[in-house]
């Protein structure tokens, strides 16, 4: 037989193969109870039917990771004692690799499978499960039958003991709270449950319905939270032109530290501080992150890179534009609390001020680009070590600087016709809701280019796929500021290490910046510091006080049980602090660029 034919087989072959497979997707009904019979021990009892089989093997898959947070996390890790039977009776269910089980279902329509999740890792990435409450982050506690990612299921959830809410974006089933339907697994995974007690309130904006729902307590403010989260929601949805939603859910985990977020479809959840809304500082910040994962159900949930879905939840995702879905995010976060009109202009400049210092003090600035940044997410972002910040940038913080650089750049080409927001909602037209796919970088930089006016391929030269310099005047100078280090007077000398001091007050070297005195001359991460000249240290943040730059000193450390004697010699400090501050008489084009661009 020729080649061409043997192709011809093969793919003719591979294509009965999928509709065969479809057919019997489609004919399958998913069926999920979840149970909390030992919550207080950090488990969830799950039972999975599936009826209307027709197909000799069936394979059962965990994902491997969750939408949103790049990393492989291994969720099946967290299984246990997962079995299968039909009509009662045990059927086999070997697991075949690290996230499959197979059962051979020949002449077999109906299986129920059962398994325990272990639950108890606090982040919002992730399950936890205790008396008070159950967070199911769904990506980690429901398996699905592979091929079968477009099928419905129905979730009916049993609560432990006095629980009495659910709060979820799914749509109840005959206005039962307690039973929920995902009209697909791609939603379903992109839908987390709170089961609880939790405190839930709300408000309508747009014909949308918002629910926030309080875990853990806190000292908040449930009209002002609705009325300025009321505000936020607007803002956002302007940018756009639309808000997609019809119900939308804030999940909010209230503990005595707490950060983060995640985003989801039509919902999110929030790690925030309980005794922190109840001052400026904390209050804002809870804002900003409110502002950060509502901007997610537009830019990444549905405008979005080509890779990012469908999802493959058995491996890594890869592209270079996670500084478009989560810098721009990052930038938006702050640009959006500011046109609330919350907080005055100065709030805001804390802000950014604060974005430049990071990545100005980072040596990594000039080791990776963003967009190295974004592709090398899956192993490095989430597993820092103590040499991340000499090699790595964060694509939310240098995105979040080139957002406010295009930004200023297309408002002040078009004389304030348009701005950022003119590209966002013309890609979130053009691609999501027109040609319903995502979108390449290349798309995303015609579009940039469109509103500017002009080229940018030097632009991507120097900052997205290049390491050079951000020119903050420039782009500042556009709106009539400017940035000053009020460090650069100073000749304050720096050994250029991080400590950390242990409960026996030992003082352990936690990092060693590139470039400075500590990392040229030899000191390591672990070490811990003893002495300088000889004189015992006590205080690792008045150790080299009195010391100027080229001063020649010995440090003794402990390496490995063994006292070092290093000779070491002072540099210079090599730290910046960047302010914003206007320029002296702006002229009547930096002005209209600063109204526009500050909402003032």
């Amino acid at each position: 037989m020729k080649l061409t034919n043997l192709r011809t087989l093969f793919f003719l072959t591979l294509l009965i193969m999928s509709t065969t497979i479809s057919k019997a997707a489609a004919n399958a009904q998913i069926n999920y109870n979840v149970s909390f019979p030992e919550a207080q021990a950090h488990y969830a009892d799950i039972e999975m039917h599936i009826t209307g089989l027709q197909q000799n093997t069936l394979e059962l898959k965990m994902p491997v990771w969750t939408p949103g947070s790049y990393l492989v996390r291994e969720f099946a890790k967290n299984i246990e004692s997962l079995n299968a039977e039909t009509n009662g009776k045990p059927i086999a269910a070997p697991k075949i690799n690290k996230n499959t089980w197979q059962i051979v279902t020949k002449g077999i329509s109906a299986v129920t499978v059962k398994y325990r999740v272990y639950a108890f890792e606090l982040s919002v990435r992730t399950s936890f499960i205790d008396a008070s409450h159950g967070f199911l982050s769904t990506t980690g506690i429901f398996i699905y039958p592979a091929n079968m990612l477009h099928s419905p299921a129905i979730i009916h959830i049993k609560p432990y003991k006095n629980w009495d809410k659910v709060s979820t974006s799914l749509d109840m089933v005959n206005n039962d709270p307690f039973t929920r339907l995902s009209p697909n697994f791609d939603i379903l995974f992109d839908s987390p449950i709170e089961v609880g007690n939790q405190d839930v309130f709300g408000f309508d904006a747009s014909g949308v319905h918002y629910e926030i729902c309080m875990y853990g307590g806190g000292n908040y403010d449930k009209e002002k939270l609705k009325a300025d989260i009321h505000k936020i929601v607007d803002q956002e949805a302007a940018v756009f032109g639309e808000n997609p939603n019809k119900h939308y859910v804030f999940i909010v985990h209230n503990r005595q530290r707490n950060g983060g977020g995640l985003e989801h479809l039509s919902s999110t959840v929030l790690g925030a501080s309980r005794d922190n809304y109840a001052n400026d500082k904390g209050y804002q910040s809870f804002l900003g992150l409110v502002a950060h994962e509502h901007f997610h159900l537009w830019n990444v949930k549905r405008l979005r890179p080509v890779v990012l879905g469908p999802f493959d939840y058995d491996t890594e995702n890869y592209t270079t534009n996670l500084w478009i879905a989560e810098g721009f995010t990052e930038y938006y976060q702050g640009i959006i609390v500011r046109r609330t009109q919350l907080f005055p202009v100065g709030n805001y400049f804390d802000t950014l001020e604060g974005e430049f210092n990071i990545l100005e003090n980072l040596p990594g600035k000039d080791v990776q680009t963003v967009a190295e940044s974004s592709f090398d997410a899956w192993i490095k972002a989430y597993r820092p070590n103590e040499n991340s910040n000499n090699t790595t940038i964060s694509y939310y913080n240098k995105g979040a600087i080139i957002g406010m650089m295009l930004d200023l750049e297309i408002i002040n080409d078009s004389k304030g016709k348009y701005s950022l927001d003119d590209a966002m909602k013309y890609m979130y037209t053009q691609y999501y809701k027109i040609k319903k796919r995502g979108y390449t970088d290349a798309e995303f930089k015609a579009a940039f280019e469109k509103f500017a006016g002009k080229k940018l391929d030097d632009f991507y030269a120097k900052y997205i796929n290049g390491l050079a310099p951000v020119d903050y005047n420039k782009y500042l100078g556009y709106a009539g500021y400017k940035v000053v280090d009020e460090l650069a007077d100073k000749n304050d000398a720096a050994l250029g290490v991080t400590t950390a001091t242990t409960a026996n007050k030992k003082i352990i070297v936690t990092g060693v910046q590139r470039g400075t005195a500590a990392y040229i001359d030899g000191i390591n991460v672990n070490d811990e510091i003893t002495a300088i000249d000889g004189t015992p240290v006590t205080d690792a943040a008045t150790m080299i006080n009195g010391k100027n730059p080229g001063d020649k000193i010995e440090v003794t450390v402990t390496r490995d049980g063994q006292a070092i004697i290093l000779p070491i010699t002072l540099l210079k400090s090599n730290r910046v602090k960047y302010n914003i501050v206007t320029v002296d008489s702006p002229s009547e084009q930096q002005l209209t660029v600063r109204k526009k661009w500050l909402s003032l």
